[in-house]
């Protein structure tokens, strides 16, 4: 009996611990130390909120910079990949949908989705080949437009995960401050 009191005293303190008091103090210290991360990454103007630097948005106007394409249509909740294979149809009718849209040059950021289907993130190259529609559409020097791109490359995690990209959120951000 003395065995089995001491277990549950056991598992009453242990949850308490971990499921109570830990949560709140790591909570508690990233709100403090990393605010911005703490609450979301959040982008915003004002009191609205524009969007998250952490997850894609769906840009399809012909003046803004696309984002990688998304199996979950930029869907946060059910967020994922379409798990077709390479040897699929559907994933070869993508593919060929999707070189109709960026022709047959595009980096294969933009002709296949990533993972999750949230990456706000696309190469300085798929950014770099969307220069002409954009400066097209918006009746913009290229030079100016490539500047901005190349103004928004972030390089590798720490110098050394990762590569370079580019936030298409930001991005757009900036190129709507330019009219």
């Amino acid at each position: 009996m003395k065995t089995i009191l001491q277990s549950l005293l056991m598992l009453v303190l242990m949850t308490v611990l971990t499921g109570i008091v830990y949560p709140l103090i790591v909570t508690d210290l990233g709100c403090c130390l990393f605010p911005s991360q703490a609450s979301g990454s959040l982008i915003r103007h004002g009191e609205r909120v524009l969007g998250s630097s952490l997850l894609a948005q769906k840009f399809e106007e012909p003046d803004l910079f696309w984002p990688r394409p998304s199996a979950c249509d930029y869907a946060t909740v059910p967020s994922g990949a379409s798990n077709l294979g390479p040897t699929s149809a559907a994933f070869a009718k993508a593919l060929s949908d999707r070189r109709k849209t960026y022709g047959d040059n595009a980096p294969g950021d933009l002709l296949a989705a990533s993972g999750s289907g949230l990456d706000p993130d696309i190469s300085p190259e798929a950014a770099l080949s969307q220069i002409d529609r954009v400066a097209a559409s918006r009746h913009l020097e290229k030079g100016h437009v490539q500047a901005l791109v190349m103004a928004h490359v972030q390089p590798p995690q720490f110098g050394v995960f990762g590569q370079s990209r580019v936030n298409v959120l930001a991005l757009n951000l900036d190129l709507a401050e330019l009219r």
